[in-house]
């Protein structure tokens, strides 16, 4: 049987796409790999460009972080500053700093790049 990559352009190529990718999932022969990762990649791509991630602000970061810690605000004054200072940046009115940033980062594990791009959209 021969198969190739669909070049997805609707929704019905769309399916099409996810059932192939789905029927090949297990497949160990090396063709059948080949075009696994290519359907992918443009599974992959379509949906990238049809479907776009939306960055999150740096406070919805920062307080899924103190959700995943149980970490209080009164917590996170020794990351981001004063209390006062806390409840600013999560409620969006003061941008945070780089060292915010790089202290979040090493003590939270928040990645620093999404911190970074945030902070250029608020400048």
């Amino acid at each position: 049987m021969k198969m190739e990559v669909i070049v997805i352009q609707n929704a019905r190529d769309l399916k099409a796409a996810r059932e192939l990718v789905a029927s090949l999932g297990r497949s160990q022969r090396r063709k059948d790999v080949a075009l696994l990762r290519a359907q992918a990649l443009l599974l992959q791509a379509y949906e990238a460009a049809r479907w776009p991630a939306k960055a999150l602000p740096a406070a919805d970061l920062i307080r899924y972080a103190m959700e995943q810690h149980g970490l209080t605000a009164a917590d996170m004054a020794p990351i981001l500053g004063t209390r006062s200072r806390v409840s600013e940046v999560l409620n969006g009115k003061r941008p945070l700093t780089l060292s915010m940033i790089r202290r979040l980062h090493e003590r939270l594990g928040l990645p620093a790049d999404l911190l970074v791009a945030d902070r250029a959209v608020a400048a």
